[in-house]
């Protein structure tokens, strides 16, 4: 397990990738509609921007607790660091250059996806070839629903980029001790993107304490000396339960949690403890040392990013980060069509993730995900057992790594209490290390096809082989795409027979809100001067900006029922079909004037009240 530095070569490739992917964003995102939650952040990030223009204004006023409230509570169940660039970025695109509103909120969300072509090539390059590299960047957006969350300035593709810079980060780091310090400075901007990020120590610890472990192995100094360190922390886990026993539970625990506490006393001396005994062990023994640097960063510098990027937490850190903690502990549960069953509340399927993620993925992209998980899960396998172990090359450590990754956030969705919606948006961490392994059997393809042919035209150069599979695999997810572009919600593979087989077999035929700008202009083109417009499931937020984002008439008003309406767009749920039914009953018709079809699918069915 090594963490090899990328080329010249693969880094000028990883930088035409990143900016391959941010123009290709940028220039399709106009179509793209807001989704509920986009517009909530949009509004977010605006009053977040406002407390910037404060600062620079009346610093002192900015700091207290009441300027900071006013400015950062909205939408604190999230953390900001997304929000305040979305902020950040308006004020500098939209206010200052003039650049469309939405596009100017959206620029920060197009880097940070872009991030994942660039570092899927750079990993899977060093751990399978440049072919695999290339086939799981090139790959990724290609993905009709991931693309469509790429376009969005939400956290769901962020945070899969920074989940995957940590792990990138923690590889590297086992080859030169600055990337061990940049892992802990990406794992507090990744919890500073989305909670997700909160399950990365427990995935990446075990590897570091294995590494160290094996490391050690014929050096008894060193040995101890990663003794001891394991030994702080356990320490530091043991001494706050017992402080946590001692005062009588949670609450109380909480309400102690002070400056001067023993509960920051605890946190001082794991950090002081860390580094001075990483320096002693530095001279001992360098690779354990490497290994165990990430470890000691992300627990001391995660939390004080954490801290430092949110002002929200600032004058009650404590009390604010475990509302939010709880705010997610107990999220609430939507309903959801899956298979022909409107899931209200758990226990949900085992199988949700797995059978959604086939329905979705194209075919051409999710066969080789298959086969690369499953080469590197028997690998693995027959590598247990001394009578099969001489069949198979064992897996490496880096491997195991990528595997790992690459099932986790699909482990935790999976689980039957935690919320089911969304669509596959909640396990996009898992998508880009699917992709490597994609990349990594793609690969092995090539070059076994290739040596095939070798035989009878022994000038036949690798790309020869390389190109015409690459076309065969992800032409048919580019025109996926492009057929159900810019409705990604939609979105279903040829195992799903597309949109139609996907209503046919019971699933969400999309979510989110954002399709209604299919009918937008027969609504633009039709509704009287000053109608009075109910579009379904668009909250007040999205009607604003599709407004001022010159897709909706200004003059049209929002109402929220269909009785007071004179046109109604109805977004296509089960669990919401009474909403079609009382337009009915309002508009004394179940004739339709327009709607959107994909594939003769209904998705948004416009209702216009008759004169």
């Amino acid at each position: 397990m090594t963490g090899r530095a990328a080329t010249r070569d693969e880094k000028l490739v990883a930088w035409v990738l990143w900016a391959l992917a941010f123009a290709a964003l940028w220039s399709t995102e106009a179509a793209v509609g807001f989704t509920r939650d986009e517009s909530v952040y949009f509004a977010a990030a605006e009053g977040y921007a406002s407390w910037f223009r404060l600062l620079v204004r009346a610093p002192a006023q900015a700091f207290t607790d009441s300027a900071i409230v006013r400015a950062w509570d909205y939408n604190h169940e999230h953390p900001v660091l997304m929000k305040t660039l979305f902020g950040l970025s308006h004020m500098l695109f939209h206010d200052g250059l003039g650049l469309r509103d939405a596009v100017a909120f959206r620029i920060p969300a197009f880097a940070m996806a872009a991030l994942v072509p660039a570092l899927c090539f750079l990993f899977g390059s060093a751990l399978y070839g440049r072919t695999a590299g290339m086939f799981a960047a090139l790959s990724f957006l290609l993905v009709p629903r991931q693309y469509f969350n790429a376009e969005l300035a939400c956290f769901d593709m962020p945070v899969a980029a920074m989940w995957l810079l940590v792990v990138y980060c923690f590889w590297r780091a086992l080859e030169d001790t600055r990337w061990g310090i940049a892992c802990g400075v990406a794992f507090g901007l990744a919890l500073a993107t989305k909670h997700n990020a909160l399950f990365l120590p427990f995935v990446l610890t075990p590897f570091a304490l294995w590494r160290a472990w094996t490391a050690s192995e014929g050096a008894p100094e060193a040995r101890v000396r990663l003794g001891r360190f394991v030994a702080l922390f356990a320490a530091v886990a043991v001494l706050y339960g017992l402080l946590l026993v001692a005062l009588g539970g949670g609450e109380a625990f909480q309400k102690k949690f002070l400056l001067l506490s023993p509960h920051t006393l605890f946190f001082v001396g794991l950090a002081v403890g860390s580094v001075w005994l990483l320096r002693d062990l530095a001279p001992v023994s360098l690779p354990v040392t490497r290994a165990l640097v990430p470890v000691a960063a992300m627990a001391v510098l995660g939390p004080v990013l954490f801290y430092l990027h949110w002002p929200y937490l600032w004058h009650a850190p404590v009390d604010r980060t475990a509302w939010y903690l709880a705010f997610h502990a107990t999220h609430n549960h939507y309903a959801w069509f899956y298979l022909g069953t409107l899931m209200r509340g758990p226990p949900f399927p085992l199988t949700y993730v797995i059978v959604k993620t086939a329905l979705t993925v194209p075919t051409s992209l999710f066969a080789p995900m298959v086969t690369g998980f499953l080469a590197l899960a028997g690998r693995a396998l027959l590598s247990l057992s001394a009578r099969t172990r001489d069949w198979v090359r064992m897996p490496t450590a880096t491997e195991a790594l990528v595997g790992v990754n690459a099932v986790t956030s699909m482990l935790v969705i999976s689980h039957p209490q935690v919320p089911h919606f969304g669509g596959v948006k909640h396990w996009f961490p898992s998508m880009p290390f699917l992709g490597m392994l994609a990349g990594a059997a793609v690969a092995r393809g090539c070059f076994a096809l290739w040596e095939v042919l070798k035989t009878r035209r022994p000038s036949l150069p690798s790309f020869a082989v390389t190109v015409p599979v690459f076309a065969l695999l992800l032409l048919p997810a580019l025109l996926a795409l492009v057929h159900v572009f810019p409705y990604g919600t939609a979105a279903y593979s040829e195992l799903a027979g597309g949109q139609a087989g996907a209503a046919t077999l019971g699933m969400q035929r999309q979510f989110w809100s954002s399709h209604v700008t299919g009918v937008l202009p027969w609504i633009n083109a039709h509704a009287k001067p000053g109608a009075r417009v109910y579009l379904h499931e668009v909250n007040g937020f999205s009607f604003r900006d599709y407004q001022r984002n010159g897709m909706l008439r200004p003059d049209v008003r929002a109402v929220n029922s269909p009785f007071d309406a004179d046109i109604v767009a109805y977004q296509y749920h089960q669990e919401f079909r009474e909403h079609e039914f009382l337009t009915w009953q309002a508009f004394g018709t179940r004739t339709p004037v327009t709607g959107l079809y994909l594939d003769e699918t209904p998705q948004v069915i416009v209702y216009q009240r008759p004169e």
